[in-house]
């Protein structure tokens, strides 16, 4: 008599197949238990269907939590494209609430096996500078930004790695600068710029004349906000001979922002041009120039200009070359004033910012940051995040105790940036 044939070879669907949750019903009773159904949850990831495993990163990323960080950084190697960017907006909800919201995958459709999004234009989303993020979430999101399943999850973890401030991965982004996706150039581009390494500079010189001109663009403000003096011969060729308007000003803003003297000439014919932006940023260049013979063109324009822009600019060339008094009608005071605007405080507040580095503008700075408006107060903590020194920190800690609450949150916040900028 033969000995019965086992179930496992008449069935071998069965074989390496859980026998748990097999359907989105499944996965949503589980998640029902919180935090404490997340390990059957990321148990579900391997061996089911496709709807499935979407359903469970959806569901761990609304659990959140850092029991969630695993299962989504496991969920980062699926396969599938929209899994990829659900996980990716998983994690970086996490670092940053309410990403998930306005993230990629919140556009995502279906079109049978193809999958459709559209990025947001909010670029400027980052975490504070406190905000630690772990090795293996900025390795993950790194990965499928170089060889993510679709160009689409590229992009998107590459905006994730900017997102995170992910240094680590920037060998990754290099890697994506590569990839010949127009989305995704542009979104390693802009990671590149929110991660601030100087050394990252040079790496993308090549892309100063891409055929793309949001590549182009994204590329000519990457050298500039890097500093990377490398790129002026570039940049001043562009300026002289541009493909459109659009490189001529972006690369016209990148040599404001590392000018030498030998561009004050240059900067002075485009600060009586009809381009509004273009008289802005020679204004910008021939301020961190700081000659002193600039300055009577400055206060002309400070002085007649129209165009809030070119002002502010104006403004802030005059207080780089060292007018420091905060009266009425005066420069500094001018760029105090505009942290009030809802349309231009955070063109005032990068001004502001850079002009801080100055440990003279930083004394003048902390009488408004205790005596100011609330919008004021408000914007000065963000500068003094970003360029206070050892002295800043009782000043934003005084501010951390404000009678408003608002005020508060935003003093504390900058002052934990501060501190963990200072390593103290």
């Amino acid at each position: 008599m033969r000995s019965p044939v086992p179930l496992l070879f008449l069935f071998p669907c069965l074989v390496g197949q859980p026998v748990f949750g097999q359907t989105v019903k499944e996965v949503r009773a589980a998640a029902k238990l919180g935090s404490a159904g997340i390990p059957d949850l990321s148990r579900y990831l391997s061996g089911s269907s496709l709807d499935v495993r979407i359903e469970v990163v959806r569901q761990v990323t609304n659990l959140g939590g850092k029991d969630s960080i695993a299962p989504l950084v496991l969920a980062t190697r699926d396969n599938d494209a929209e899994v990829q960017i659900r996980a990716t907006d998983g994690l970086v909800n996490f670092y940053l609430p309410g990403y998930v919201k306005t993230g990629l995958g919140s556009s995502l459709r279906r079109v049978g096996s193809s999958i459709k999004g559209r990025f947001t234009d909010n670029t400027d989303q980052i975490i504070d500078a406190f905000v630690v993020v772990r090795p293996d979430v900025i390795a993950a999101v790194g990965n499928l930004a170089r060889g993510g399943s679709g160009m689409d999850s590229r992009a998107n973890a590459a905006r994730a790695v900017g997102v995170l401030r992910g240094k680590a991965a920037l060998p990754d982004l290099f890697d994506a600068l590569k990839s010949k996706d127009n989305d995704v150039m542009y979104e390693s581009l802009i990671a590149i710029q929110k991660i601030r390494d100087p050394e990252a500079g040079p790496r993308v010189l090549y892309l100063l004349r891409d055929l793309d001109d949001r590549v182009q663009s994204a590329a000519l403000e990457t050298v500039g906000l890097l500093r990377t003096k490398e790129a002026l011969p570039t940049l001043r060729a562009i300026v002289n001979a541009p493909r459109n308007a659009k490189s001529e000003r972006a690369a016209l803003a990148s040599i404001a922002y590392m000018p030498d003297d030998s561009d004050r000439a240059m900067l002075t014919r485009y600060l009586s041009g009809k381009d509004e932006k273009m008289r802005a940023q020679a204004a910008e260049g021939l301020g961190r120039i700081a000659n002193k013979a600039d300055e009577p063109a400055l206060e002309k324009l400070w002085q007649e200009e129209g165009k809030m822009p070119p002002r502010l600019a104006a403004a802030f060339a005059l207080v780089m070359e060292g007018r420091l008094l905060i009266s009425e009608a005066t420069p500094l005071q001018y760029l105090i004033n505009t942290l009030n605007s809802a349309g231009y405080k955070n063109v005032a507040e990068a001004y502001l910012e850079e002009a801080a580095r100055n440990p003279e503008v930083r004394a003048s700075l902390y009488g408004p940051l205790g005596q100011g408006s609330r919008d004021e107060k408000m914007q000065l903590a963000k500068v003094f995040a970003a360029s206070g020194d050892a002295e800043s920190v009782a000043q934003l800690d005084r501010l951390s105790r404000d009678n408003d609450k608002e005020i508060a949150t935003e003093g504390l916040r900058a002052l934990r940036s501060l501190k963990s900028r200072l390593g103290i």
